[in-house]
């Protein structure tokens, strides 16, 4: 009886303890407070040149994902590689040249792209894979040919190589990054002509 009742007295003193210790210790923030201090990641807007456009001489792009942890990566592209690559896609989504467009589409594609509006039009979003290219050396397995498709942008990368962009920012998932520099990838001259600058609160570069 005498141990129980000593039992029961240390336990009291120790929960007693335990209260006064928790009230001197500073409460964890949690995941939530954490997240909302963390500083957002700047979002960039790419400057890509026209050299062959009366209307203006360039336009904004910005990437289509930009969350945090994406697994999405940029890669600077010469556009007559990328589109070459683009023609080989046996799906029905490969578009005509811009020529053979009707006037209503290829207004509404200048208008969309206008640097002077406030809507920031998002790159070409793509995946690329490989195939055996035609000829003895194909049919060997010795040589592969690129193959693009298209999952949003189409018409604005045709209508910006007809304007006379040479190279163009577009954004792939990063297991094929590698194989879409190697195949489509600019020069080193692009990274001079191709200007980025981070993205102002209101929407404009």
């Amino acid at each position: 009886m005498l141990l129980s009742q000593s039992a029961r007295s240390v336990s009291a003193l120790f929960n007693r303890w335990h209260f006064f210790a928790s009230l001197a210790s500073p409460p964890l923030p949690s995941s939530n407070s954490l997240s909302a201090v963390a500083p957002a990641c700047p979002e960039t807007v790419w400057i890509v040149p026209l050299q062959q456009h009366p209307w203006y001489d360039h336009v904004r792009l910005k990437r289509v994902f930009v969350t945090d942890g994406t697994r999405h990566q940029v890669v600077l592209v010469d556009m007559r590689k990328l589109l070459d690559c683009a023609d080989r896609d046996n799906t029905d989504y490969v578009l005509k040249p811009v020529a053979e467009w009707h006037a209503g589409k290829v207004r509404g594609i200048r208008e969309f792209l206008d640097p002077e509006s406030t809507r920031i039009p998002q790159m070409p979003y793509v995946t690329i894979s490989t195939r055996r290219a035609p000829g003895l050396l194909g049919w060997v397995g010795l040589e592969r040919e690129g193959v693009v498709a298209f999952r949003n942008g189409q018409h604005r990368a045709r209508y910006l190589a007809q304007a006379g962009a040479r190279w163009c920012p577009v954004e792939v998932h990063e297991r094929e990054a590698v194989l879409l520099r190697e195949i489509c990838g600019a020069a080193d001259d692009a990274r001079t002509a191709i200007r980025t600058m981070p993205l102002s609160h209101d929407g404009g570069a």
